[in-house]
């Protein structure tokens, strides 16, 4: 995408802001001038480097990344700002890249920039998803270098030991905070409900609730809300989760489609439907469109029902969110099961045209299905499309397939299945000594020995 005539370091800028595709982001920033009338170097200005990274970091095109970050690096014309090498650490961190995060952190005096609690805070981020906690034990030995911790480190601590299910350390940095004198926020008192919620401690939970408003005087937000509810329900506390729902509303903190589909889930699953239905038309009259969960939510409960007219209906009306596989395969399963696997298999069949590719649960669920009820020939185009697009079919549906087979004799579709499984390397010994069994009950030698023939795999 090399230009035909040069452009200002100000249009390059506009450029790339507007140029979705990475790739061709990136032989703009390469090529703003014609190389004839390179007759001085461009002159890049920061945010021309700031988006292209941001662009190539969020595509994963990191060894392009790094070349942009290479060529930022030899500018001497501006110091880096640290929020920008901040956001390259985030990429790699979400990329599970500890390595290259680490070492982006300590390269930043090398872009002319001082290393802050602010890029400490972001390798420590990146370093607890990708569960390097030996290594986020290191940076906090040499933390007090670039500063003091502040809530957004202790946010972080507080968290890296709610995941690992250590609440008695989470609790002990949550006290260290206090001890320095550090304000908690609405993310410190989430973080620590979270956790509670996560090892079943709800009353302690809700009480912490209520210390940060009253204590704190701290609101909560949405995130902490969703929290406590779907622990609630979890445990099926419906009354107090409802009772938080009216809090919402009076604290007018905005209900959204989580609130909502956790609720709805709940009611379902304890057999309150007309409620969970009646929850769906407020969801609908508060303005909070119904998202894919929400489709999810229904089918699975029409499927329960074995009511599928009603759950075609809601997989039709989801089409416009583009239903993913996990819809289709609720279906799919439930038809299985209640032995209408040619009516699952029609569904199966329909995906692509309605823009969902299956996955290898739909196959296994359809294989199963199809096996169970002795539509073999179906069963075996099945196979052999799973086969062919590299899904390993579980051994024991195999063995119970190809012993299906053996049974019916039929001769043909066993001789295809053997090729196909032959081809897959999904040939074990349990298979071989079926096969060989029936061919030592066949009554006609001649026979026997042509079927051997034609099972015997290339």
């Amino acid at each position: 995408m090399a230009t035909s005539k040069a452009i200002s370091p100000f249009r390059l800028c506009s450029l790339l802001r507007l140029q979705k595709d990475p790739a061709l982001a990136l032989e703009l920033f390469r090529s703003p001038i014609p190389n004839n009338d390179a007759k001085k170097p461009f002159r890049y200005p920061l945010l021309s480097y700031d988006l292209i990274i941001v662009k190539l970091g969020r595509a994963k095109m990191f060894a392009q990344m790094e070349q942009v970050l290479h060529q930022l690096k030899q500018e001497t014309r501006f110091a880096v700002p640290e929020a920008l090498l901040c956001e390259v650490i985030s990429f790699y961190g979400r990329a599970r890249l500890p390595t290259r995060a680490f070492q982006t952190f300590e390269s930043i005096p090398s872009f002319r920039c001082k290393q802050t609690i602010k890029s400490v805070n972001t390798l420590l981020n990146a370093l607890l998803y990708c569960q390097e906690y030996k290594k986020m034990r290191e940076v906090l030995l040499s933390i007090n270098e670039y500063g003091r911790p502040d809530a957004c480190t202790y946010n972080i601590l507080i968290n890296a030991s709610c995941v690992g299910g250590d609440m008695e350390q989470a609790w002990a940095t949550f006290n260290e905070l206090l001890r320095n004198g550090v304000c908690p926020n609405v993310v410190t008192f989430g973080t620590l409900i979270n956790g509670l919620c996560l090892n079943g401690q709800l009353q302690e939970a809700l009480k912490l609730k209520e210390d940060m408003t009253r204590d704190f005087k701290l609101k909560p937000n949405v995130f902490l809300y969703t929290r406590l509810l779907k622990g609630l329900c979890q445990i099926g506390e419906l009354g107090w989760a409802f009772r938080i729902k009216d809090e919402m509303v009076r604290n007018k903190v905005k209900l959204d489609s989580a609130i909502y589909n956790t609720l709805i889930d709940s009611l379902f699953k304890v057999g309150r439907k007309e409620e969970a239905l009646g929850l769906m038309g407020e969801m609908k009259k508060s303005g909070c469109k119904p998202d894919i969960v929400t489709y999810n939510v229904m089918i699975s409960e029409y499927c329960r029902e074995k009511n599928f007219e009603e759950a075609y209906k809601i997989l039709d009306q989801s089409e416009k969110l583009k239903p993913n596989v996990v819809n289709y395969n609720m279906i799919i399963g439930s038809l299985c099961r209640e032995g209408k696997s040619i009516e699952a298999n029609e569904l199966f069949q329909d995906m692509p045209r309605r823009g969902c590719a299956p996955d290898v649960v739909s196959y296994r669920m359809l294989f199963d299905g199809l096996c169970s009820f002795m539509h073999l020939k179906e069963a075996t185009f099945i196979l052999d499309e799973m086969i062919f697009k590299g899904y390993a079919p579980p051994s024991r549906s195999i063995n119970e397939f190809v012993s299906r087979l053996c049974k019916e004799g039929n001769f043909q579709l066993l001789s295809a299945v053997m090729t196909g499984l032959g081809k897959g390397n999904f040939l074990n010994e349990d298979i071989w000594k079926m096969v060989v069994s029936l061919i030592c009950r066949m009554e006609k030698p001649s026979e026997s020995f042509e079927l051997f023939d034609t099972l015997m795999v290339p």
